[in-house]
C-alpha cells in the first residue's frame, strides 16, 4: 500500500511539471510570435481581447446602473425625508395648538337660591322685570299690566310751571299721575303741565295742598276711562285688579313715598305677588318691586270721592 501511494505522488509531480513547462514554452512562444509575427499574434489574442472588451463594457454598464440606482435611492430618501419632515412639522404645530393656553368657559354657578325670609322693605336695586326706555322723546316703564308713560313732577321742563298758583314740582303729584294714566290708556297727547291747567280749571286743585281726591274720578271720566273705588282694600283685591289689566291710583300718607300726602300709580303685579309702581316723584322707586301690604298700610285716611284707592280701566267696545 505504501508503494502504490508513492507512485501516485510521483505521477502528480511529473504532470504538474509538464504543465508548467508547457505554459512557460507557450508564453515564450507567444512573446516571440508577438515580436516576429504580429499579425499571427493579433489573430491569436483577438478572442481574448474581445472577451476582455465585453467584460469591460459590462463592468461600465454595471457601474452606471449601480450609480443610477444609488441616485434614485438618494432621491427617494430625500423625498421620504421631506415628507417625514413635513408631517413632523404638522404634528409639532398641532401639538403646539393643542397645548396652547385657552380661556376656559366655565359652567354657570348652580348655587341654590337663598332660603331666607323675604324682606318687608323694597329691594335696593331695580329688578330685571322692569326698565325705563326712551320712545318718541318720552320715558316708558315696562313690565307691568301695560307699558306706562312715565312723567316726573320735578322735571325741569314743567317743575316751575303753575298748578293753580303753586309750582308743579312740589305740588303737582295729582295731575302728574293722571297725565301718566291718560297718556298710557288713551290716545291723548298730554303731560303734567297740560294736565295741571286742566285740573285747576275743573276744580281739582287744592291751594298749598296739591289736589283734591276728586281729581282721580273727574279726570278719568272726562277722558273716557272707567273708574271704580276699591272698597275691599286687601292684597288679594289689589292683585286681582292688576292681573285683570287695570291700573290703580293710590293716595298714600307718610311712609316710604312721602312725608305728607302723595298720589302714586300702581301699574302691575308679578306672579310672586309683588307690585310695580309709577311714583311721579321718583324714578328710582318706580323701578323697584314692592310688597303690596306696604302700600295698603300707608294709604291715606281720606274717604271722599272714592279715596284712597281707585282702579282705572279701558272701556270695552
Amino acid at each position: 500500500m505504501k508503494k502504490n501511494n508513492g507512485s501516485r505522488h510521483l505521477g502528480r509531480h511529473i504532470a504538474l511539471a509538464a504543465l508548467l513547462a508547457l505554459l512557460c514554452i507557450g508564453g515564450v512562444e507567444l512573446a516571440a510570435c508577438r515580436h516576429f509575427a504580429p499579425a499571427t499574434y493579433d489573430r491569436i489574442v483577438a478572442p481574448a481581447r474581445y472577451v476582455a472588451s465585453v467584460m469591460a463594457d459590462t463592468g461600465k454598464a454595471a457601474l452606471n446602473a449601480a450609480g443610477q440606482f444609488c441616485l434614485e435611492v438618494g432621491r427617494f430618501c430625500q423625498s421620504v425625508g421631506a415628507g417625514i419632515a413635513e408631517q413632523a412639522g404638522r404634528a409639532a404645530d398641532a401639538w403646539a395648538e393643542f397645548t396652547a393656553p385657552r380661556e376656559i368657559v366655565r359652567a354657570p354657578d348652580r348655587t341654590p337660591p337663598s332660603t331666607e325670609e323675604p324682606q318687608s322693605q323694597p329691594p335696593a336695586t331695580a329688578p330685571p322685570i322692569t326698565e325705563v326706555l326712551e320712545e318718541d322723546g318720552r320715558q316708558i316703564l315696562t313690565g307691568g299690566s301695560m307699558d306706562v308713560v312715565y312723567f316726573c313732577q320735578s322735571d325741569e321742563e314743567w317743575a316751575e310751571q303753575l298748578y293753580g298758583t303753586d309750582p308743579i314740582g312740589p305740588y303737582g303729584c295729582g295731575p302728574t299721575v293722571m297725565a301718566m294714566a291718560i297718556a298710557t290708556m288713551t290716545d291723548t297727547d298730554t303731560d303734567p303741565a297740560v294736565m295741571a291747567v286742566w285740573a285747576a280749571d275743573h276744580g281739582h286743585w287744592a291751594r298749598r295742598s296739591g289736589s283734591y281726591d276728586s281729581i282721580v274720578t273727574g279726570t278719568a271720566q272726562a277722558f273716557g276711562l272707567e273708574v271704580e273705588s276699591l272698597t275691599q282694600r286687601t292684597v288679594d283685591e289689589m292683585l286681582r285688579a292688576l292681573w285683570a289689566g287695570k291700573l290703580l291710583v293710590a293716595h298714600v300718607g307718610p311712609g316710604h313715598f312721602t312725608e305728607g300726602g302723595h298720589f302714586i300709580l300702581i301699574r302691575g303685579a308679578t306672579l310672586g305677588g309683588e307690585v310695580l309702581v309709577a311714583d311721579p316723584n321718583s324714578l328710582e322707586r318706580s323701578l323697584q318691586l314692592w310688597d303690596p301690604q306696604i302700600i295698603l298700610d300707608e294709604l291715606s285716611s281720606a274717604r271722599s270721592s272714592g279715596a284712597p284707592l281707585w282702579a282705572l280701566s279701558i272701556p270695552h267696545t
